[in-house]
């Protein structure tokens, strides 16, 4: 029976290990166009569409949706375009780049019915990406007269998902790639922006990192500029809809930035800490960056990192690094800056021959796409049938005894017993009932 205060009901546990829910690509682009070799603050900001930077190329996205059958895509923007130095971080946006923004979202969300992580590719920083990922101000660092304040990002995170939070296939990233800064302060500006997410009534799945890149190999690891280790300070994230899952990023090269074209650094070993840790505690995490080189050396590294995440139910979902529309002949990924083209559909390398599409994604990557993937309903850490919402309240249901969603008109119909009724979020129109009671 159902009250009208926060109801959890615990789901079903999985019944298989393979829980991949989520799986696409990473679109870069968006963060584009700012870069000073002089570090100048401002540069390149607002810039223009199309020039600078851009979210998507949508003929790439029907490409993925359409042949690849993938369901996932993560967008970057940046925080600067998206509020100007001159307002600050907060909840006021530039309009005209917000609805550009909408726009990419909404084309794969709305148009091609796949989900869209939203990416701030900030790096836990605000007010000069001139010089991305060292340059700007720690966000919530208080000795830093200059820097954005965590109630800021709460700010901001409260308006953005306002103004998607009808959208259940949105998804809410709260930052890219934490790094050289208290972890104590990640989880507080994590913390500060799921409260500030739920508080507007966006019951979404969120993605939480956690710092020293956000690296699953360091997960459970402390030293200079990722101390404490996350392990020991990120158990603590509290989500009132139990709805967040942790952010992770693990590329496969000696020294795990995803620079080289060698592979050296299996998967299995080096996330088997954080694998345990996400067992002990209970979470779930998404893994949004990985990737290799072409060729024959990083194929198994890479084909066993995928089959590594289908083989444990901590895992729900990954992207891989990476497509977007300006990137050419150039790379994101694991070439020792040689250009073998991108993720990108149709992509090629400099000397003409196919791009990492061709060599990585259809060879190696395609191949190996969950068929479990989720196709409809709210984005949740427990895939089809997760999260619903009604009224003020929150419930996280199962949906295999019988609970339905129902439109308002049967609301009221007659019934031969008791039924329960709940009207569901507002902007969303929708209805549950338990049909074991009609």
């Amino acid at each position: 029976m159902f009250s009208k205060t926060f109801l959890a009901a615990s789901l079903l546990a999985a019944k298989a290990a393979a829980t991949i829910f989520y799986a696409g690509v990473a679109e870069s682009g968006g963060e584009f166009g700012v870069w000073s070799a002089t570090s100048t603050p401002g540069t390149g900001l607002p810039g223009r569409l199309g020039v600078e930077y851009q979210f998507i190329n949508k003929a790439a996205i029907d490409v993925y949706v359409d042949q690849n059958k993938i369901n996932l895509f993560r967008v970057a923007f940046l925080l600067e375009r998206m509020c100007p130095i001159s307002y600050g971080l907060g909840a006021k946006f530039n309009e005209t780049h917000f609805q550009e923004f909408a726009d990419a979202v909404n084309y794969i969300t709305v148009t091609k019915g796949a989900y869209c992580i939203l990416d701030p590719h900030n790096y836990m920083r605000y007010n000069n990406p001139s010089q991305q990922p060292m340059t700007g101000s720690i966000i919530g660092d208080t000795s830093d007269v200059a820097a954005a304040t965590t109630a800021q990002f709460a700010a901001f995170w409260g308006e953005l998902a306002a103004r998607f939070k009808s959208n259940e296939k949105v998804i809410f990233g709260l930052m890219n790639e934490p790094h050289d800064m208290d972890t104590n302060l990640v989880l507080a500006n994590d913390q500060a922006a799921i409260n500030a997410i739920r508080a507007v009534g966006a019951y979404q799945l969120v993605l939480a990192p956690g710092n020293g890149w956000t690296g699953g190999h360091s997960w459970v690891q402390a030293y200079t500029g990722n101390s404490p280790a996350s392990s020991e300070v990120m158990y603590k994230i509290t989500d009132p809809v139990n709805n967040t899952a942790f952010d992770i990023h693990e590329y496969l090269d000696t020294d795990f930035s995803g620079g080289h074209s060698v592979c050296a650094q299996p998967a299995a070993s080096n996330l088997a800490g954080l694998t345990t840790w996400l067992q002990t505690y209970g979470y779930k995490a998404m893994i949004t960056e990985f990737g290799a080189a072409n060729g024959t050396q990083c194929s198994s590294y890479l084909t066993d990192m995928v089959n590594y995440m289908a083989a444990n139910d901590v895992y729900i979902g990954w992207t891989a690094w990476a497509a977007g529309p300006l990137w050419g002949t150039y790379s994101p990924c694991c070439t020792d800056s040689q250009q073998w083209g991108s993720l990108e559909p149709g992509s090629l390398a400099s000397d003409g021959s196919p791009g990492l599409y061709q060599t990585v994604w259809q060879k190696l990557i395609q191949p190996l796409l969950p068929t479990t993937l989720q196709k409809s309903g709210i984005a949740n850490i427990k895939g089809p049938g997760g999260v619903c919402h009604f009224m003020d309240s929150v419930v996280v249901v199962d949906p295999s005894p019988g609970l339905r969603l129902v439109p308002p008109e049967l609301a009221n119909m007659s019934t031969s017993g008791t039924r329960n009724v709940f009207k569901l979020d507002q902007d969303m129109e929708k209805y549950v009932y338990n049909e074991r009671d009609v």
